[in-house]
């Protein structure tokens, strides 16, 4: 971070860019108090009370950069916490429509395979009404044949023709 001395002065916050380019909050300074004899004095006292400012500083910004670690940690956490609890939700609900679409194809099975047994039977009953008719013509048929052979064997005793001719004589 770099410091401007003159918004130092006046306690504005700057925003500056660290060596990852991220920007942080820069707080001013902490002024340190000004000894009242400075001239006479080699610096002990002075020297001291500028270290303790410092270490008071620099334990108030450890303070500060734990809390902002912890407090990231929490939001993470809980943003996780979050996102997990919606993909158990999402497979709960895709589990459950499966199931459900599952139900309906085993249902839509069922009623095909009852609907083909049904129009299968439907068309034993067609085939059967078929052949109790062929049956029947056949049956005529028989007596209309027997009938023309007994005709033909009367007329062929008899010596006559029949009256209905065939269409050549």
């Amino acid at each position: 971070m770099t410091r401007n001395n003159s918004s130092s002065l006046t306690g504005e916050i700057r925003f500056t860019a660290g060596a990852q380019n991220d920007k942080r909050l820069e707080s001013p300074p902490i002024e340190t108090p000004a000894p009242a004899n400075k001239l006479g004095s080699k610096g002990g006292s002075y020297d001291r009370d500028i270290a303790l400012a410092e270490v008071a500083k620099e334990k108030k910004l450890s303070y500060v950069k734990a809390w902002e670690k912890s407090e990231k940690t929490k939001a993470d956490n809980k943003a996780e916490k979050h996102i997990s609890s919606i993909a158990a939700w999402e497979n709960t609900k895709k589990a459950a429509l499966e199931a459900e679409l599952k139900k309906i194809e085993e249902q839509l099975e069922k009623k095909k395979a009852k609907y083909g047994e049904i129009m299968k039977n439907k068309i034993a009953l067609v085939h059967k009404e078929a052949e109790e008719k062929r049956a029947v013509i056949e049956a005529k048929r028989g007596e209309e044949v027997l009938k023309v052979e007994e005709m033909a064997a009367k007329y062929r005793a008899t010596g006559t023709t029949p009256k209905k001719t065939i269409g050549c004589f």
